[in-house]
């Protein structure tokens, strides 16, 4: 752990005083007649995305407004605004991915509804776009709307993708993602992302009293709500993989230690009763298991515990502070730091606790290991010259640090391993907020929240 997380548990070790979480129909791909239900032409290959120049090469992308069969009512807006709106979010996904660059319906004149399956290229061609994106938002007789989004090479006049979604008027945002995750995927080769949520802390107050209260909303800031009242200190929020909990540490009375949300229900329990403090949660991939930090009379070691609860068993055995568990994707092994060798420093070893052995060997500290959801990768938080954002092969090589700001720390994995979000402290006012960057290095973005924030922790892709 780090920074101010970090300074908090020290300080306290030294002196101790199946259900949808968002309550959304799960979303369903739509077979739209012939027209989403064809196959694609074998000839729609041609562009793609580099993916290793970030923001020095973005691809020119339209994104006309969506266009409706009919104007209808729905409990989110008509369908002709909603058109709009998931144009712009779409726009948005892809701008901020720092791979393309958007020509979004602002700058576009409204296409009719013929021309999403017949566009005009000779125009499009004239925009200096290189891809297309339309689509079409319809409501249908259950009271849900559809929205259908295309993807098309403007320079071989070929369909590349299509997809349709079916979904609750509310949900019409994560329509919008999934198109553009369909897009992103379709023209880079990755993995979608944008169709996932991240829970955090989010802050406010003084500097040496801060209220910390658990929030959560999508990757994009949009859908934010808190999750509690900040009656009292909460620390690095983790979703478990079903996204239905989240394990933290919180002070209740005092006393920290770990609990586990329930997203749905609101409630909360201790994973843990015991006196010592409790620390640094972190849910197995197959949600069976919660990794975490105990100290006992001056030493800090992992232990892991059934999700469900019961007796926790230790996995390390070293003099000194083990803490920020994080599990390989497979949860065959686990990354995490420790001071033994006298400093802060990043091991591996075996889930069952076997197998230790140190990988970081570059000057100054790191801290907060998180393995990429990829298997490829170790995210953390290097310690020097200030903290920076950093990325090393599993074994330590190829060490690369991301960024370069006074305090960077707490990273954690967008659902496909291809960008980073960790948490930014100001230099002076204690202020902190979300950022983002992606593996280049090159695309750094500030996540918008509503208050100061802290901890974040993407989730996977939304069901």
């Amino acid at each position: 752990m780090t920074g101010r997380a970090m300074d908090k548990e020290r300080e306290t070790m030294m002196n101790p005083t199946g259900t949808n979480p968002r309550g959304m129909k799960p979303m369903r791909t739509l077979l739209l007649a012939a027209a989403l239900a064809a196959p694609l032409p074998a000839a729609a290959q041609s562009i793609t995305v580099d993916i290793t120049g970030g923001i020095s090469s973005p691809m020119p992308i339209a994104i006309p407004s969506m266009p409706t069969p009919a104007i209808v009512q729905t409990a989110a807006g008509d369908t002709s605004a909603l058109g709009r709106q998931v144009a712009d979010v779409i726009t948005n996904d892809l701008r901020n991915s720092g791979l393309f660059q958007p020509i979004g319906p602002n700058a576009l004149g409204q296409v009719n509804f013929a021309q999403v399956t017949a566009p005009d290229f000779p125009f499009w061609v004239g925009t200096g776009a290189q891809a297309l994106v339309q689509g079409f938002a319809q409501a249908n007789g259950d009271g849900t709307i559809t929205v259908g989004c295309y993807l098309y090479d403007v320079f071989a006049k070929t369909e590349m993708a299509r997809q349709g979604f079916v979904v609750q008027p509310a949900q019409w945002r994560r329509a919008a993602h999934k198109c553009a995750d369909t897009v992103y995927t379709r023209l880079t080769g990755e993995g979608p992302y944008f169709d996932s949520r991240v829970v955090y802390v989010s802050e406010t107050g003084p500097k040496k009293n801060r209220i910390k209260r658990l929030a959560i909303m999508d990757q994009d800031g949009a859908n934010h709500r808190f999750l509690t009242n900040g009656q009292n200190i909460v620390l690095t929020p983790r979703f478990a993989p079903n996204q239905q909990s989240i394990v933290y540490m919180s002070f209740v009375n005092d006393r920290p230690r770990v609990y586990v949300y329930d997203v749905g229900s609101g409630r909360q329990r201790l994973v843990l009763d015991q006196p010592n403090m409790t620390f640094a949660p972190r849910f197995s991939p197959d949600g069976r298991f919660i990794v975490f930090s105990m100290a006992i009379n001056g030493n800090t070691d992992i232990y892991r515990v059934s999700a469900s609860g019961g007796p926790a068993t230790r996995l390390t055995t070293s003099p000194g502070i083990d803490t920020a568990p994080s599990y390989s994707p497979d949860g065959s092994r686990i990354v995490f730091e420790s001071d033994r060798s006298g400093t802060q420093q990043i091991y591996v070893m075996s889930a069952d606790g076997s197998g230790q052995q140190r990988i970081s060997f570059g000057s100054g500290r790191y801290a907060t290991p998180v393995w990429s959801p990829k298997g490829d990768l170790i995210a953390f938080t290097k310690i020097g010259a200030g903290f920076r954002i950093g990325i090393m092969g599993v074994d330590g090589s190829g060490e690369k640090l991301l960024t370069d700001a006074w305090q960077d720390e707490g990273p954690s994995w967008s659902p496909n391993g291809r960008v980073i979000m960790f948490f930014r402290t100001a230099q002076g006012s204690g202020k902190a907020d979300l950022w983002s960057v992606d593996l280049t290095g090159v695309n750094e973005k500030r996540v918008p929240t509503p208050l100061d924030g802290s901890d974040p922790a993407w989730g996977p892709l939304l069901p």
